[in-house]
């Protein structure tokens, strides 16, 4: 008997990710969201980036980063 293929885990576990970050949070609900699915696919794509390389998306940030606070003037 062959197994039919299915879903990879992966895809499964990425759209229960998906479903649940597009539940919006309340300061989000006050904004609107035109297309909460697709918000969250963007969010968990780039939280999922700096999880995989934070050096890089750490360099890349716009955000000051606590060692540099005292350096400004």
């Amino acid at each position: 008997m062959t197994e039919t293929p299915g879903p990879d885990r992966d895809d499964v576990q990425d759209d229960e990710r998906v479903a649940e970050r597009a539940h919006l949070l309340p300061e989000e609900i006050a904004a609107g969201s035109d297309d909460p699915t697709a918000q969250a696919e963007q969010i968990l794509a780039e939280s999922d980036d700096r999880t995989d390389d934070p050096e890089r998306t750490q360099q890349e940030s716009v955000q000051a980063n606590e060692s540099d606070a005292g350096n400004r003037r």
